[in-house]
């Protein structure tokens, strides 16, 4: 009986070895594989991410609306809106090519327009990697929204919103962010160790839509009453400080897929710590952000002023943007802290210049990504990304020359462009709203319609209303 038992227990186990060896190495075969589970996570990673990023064109839409006046409200909303309409299918039919196509020169992508003739060479879907840009591309268009509120026309800002998404946005992708561009390997560095240094956009996305904001609000002018006959600057207050809270705690949300998700890719161990330390830095410059505009403008003006702070977390992101995975925690916290005092001192300076801009995208999308572009050459610390080391680190002043040298062609790019856009579309279909319109609001001068039906009147519809 004892042998019985034993001649079973070694079939068992011989058994078992058979299925290890066969039926099991089949099974396992029908699963994918780690490198597959991989490009699964990352693409997932990714996605993720960008609908985060896709959440951010709430927070403008509410921002803005908050800090404009109530007889604009639904005008703001609907421009929100159509930029990034705009911008899909611009980006789609031309923007990705230009950003992404086979290089002209390090300046132009050449192909892959209606993304045709793509080739899947990264860890995720090219498709994915398209989602993950065009919401970028939707980012740098919305910027604008802000400064030119209350007075642009809304056909002049489709046109707009589509020419950036297509053209202008993207040839600044491509120089720095294809991999051939030509200030991604400034100097002949074909290594792109020392090239110009933007990580997940304070010049290519912020730089770029307040470049375009800037020469917006200079062409068009202030709206009506903004500056007295002495010059001096009036304050025109937003009707809904609550929707400008929500807006920025929306925005700040969103952060957390446009930095950590620059990292493209999560799935391996040295990734997800990567992920991980963009997070922290970005929040921390974020809090700091708040802290710098909160002491400064209290200083300034004798009482701690709301909006001034929310513009200040803004800041903070904005400039932590270009080094957050190149930057240890405390530098975070000095990048963003000094972002908070560069949009009230920069909100003042556009007041003395007569350069109306109702929201602070100026100061906060190019002051702050200029800032934020330039600290990367002084604070770049962790050799773990491509080895980037700023000048207070022991880098030298290479890496911070090649952050001058992209600081100052984008902007030359981005102003000589949206500067002509602008004036042609002055020129032509016209780029600001009538002095009636504008004094009535664009709820109704533009839409026949408004936000709020029950401040307007019993004969005003609201909007969506059926006629």
């Amino acid at each position: 009986m004892r042998l019985t038992w034993r001649k079973l227990g070694v079939a068992l186990a011989a058994g078992i070895g058979l299925w290890a060896v066969s039926g099991g190495r089949a099974y396992a075969q029908e699963g994918p594989s780690t490198a597959e589970l991989a490009v699964a996570m990352d693409t997932f990673f990714l996605l993720i991410c960008a609908a985060l990023v896709f959440f951010m064109q709430a927070g403008f839409a509410m921002l803005t609306a908050g800090l404009t006046r109530s007889k604009n409200t639904a005008n703001i909303l609907f421009k929100n809106l159509m930029d990034f309409v705009m911008c899909s299918i611009a980006f789609w039919a031309v923007g990705w090519g230009i950003a992404y196509g086979t290089s002209a020169g390090g300046f132009i992508g050449t192909d892959q327009f209606f993304l045709g003739n793509v080739t899947e060479e990264g860890s995720v879907p090219v498709l994915a990697s398209w989602f993950f840009q065009v919401v970028f591309a939707g980012t740098a268009a919305t910027i604008v929204a802000g400064a030119m509120a209350e007075r642009t026309k809304f056909t002049a800002y489709l046109v707009y919103s589509f020419i950036i998404s297509l053209f202008i946005y993207p040839v600044v992708v491509h120089w720095i962010w294809s991999g051939a561009g030509w200030l991604n390997h400034y100097a002949g560095n074909t290594d792109g160790n020392w090239g110009f240094t933007d990580f997940a956009g304070s010049t290519v996305v912020h730089s770029v839509g307040g470049w375009a904001s800037l020469m917006g609000a200079i062409i068009l002018g202030p709206r009506l009453g903004k500056y007295g006959p002495d010059g001096k600057p009036r304050t025109i207050p937003g009707h809904n400080i609550s929707l400008a809270v929500l807006g920025v705690f929306i925005l700040w949300l969103g952060w957390f897929g446009f930095n950590p998700g620059s990292q493209l890719a999560i799935a391996s161990q040295a990734n997800a710590n990567a992920v991980a330390m963009v997070a922290v830095t970005t929040n921390l410059a974020a809090a700091a952000g708040a802290l710098g505009a909160l002491f400064t403008a209290w200083l300034r003006y004798g009482k701690p002023d709301l909006g001034q702070t929310l513009n200040g977390v803004l800041a903070g992101l904005v400039a932590i943007t270009a080094g957050c995975a190149y930057v240890d925690p405390l530098a975070a916290i000095i990048i963003g802290f000094i972002g908070g005092p560069i949009v009230v001192l920069g909100a003042e300076l556009l007041d003395k210049l007569k350069i109306d801009d109702p929201v602070g995208a100026v100061p906060v999308h190019l002051m702050a990504g200029v800032w934020g572009t330039f600290a990367v050459g002084l604070f770049a610390s962790m050799p773990g990304n491509t080895g980037t080391t700023g000048l207070f680190y022991g880098g030298g002043a290479t890496l911070l020359i090649a952050q001058l040298v992209g600081i100052l062609a984008v902007g030359v790019w981005t102003a000589a462009i949206a500067g002509a856009m602008f004036l042609a579309i002055k020129a032509t279909i016209g780029l600001r709203v009538s002095k009636e319109e504008e004094d009535a609001g664009l709820d109704i001068g533009e839409h026949g319609a408004v936000a709020y039906p029950d401040l307007a009147g019993a004969s005003v519809r609201a909007t969506g209303a059926a006629d």
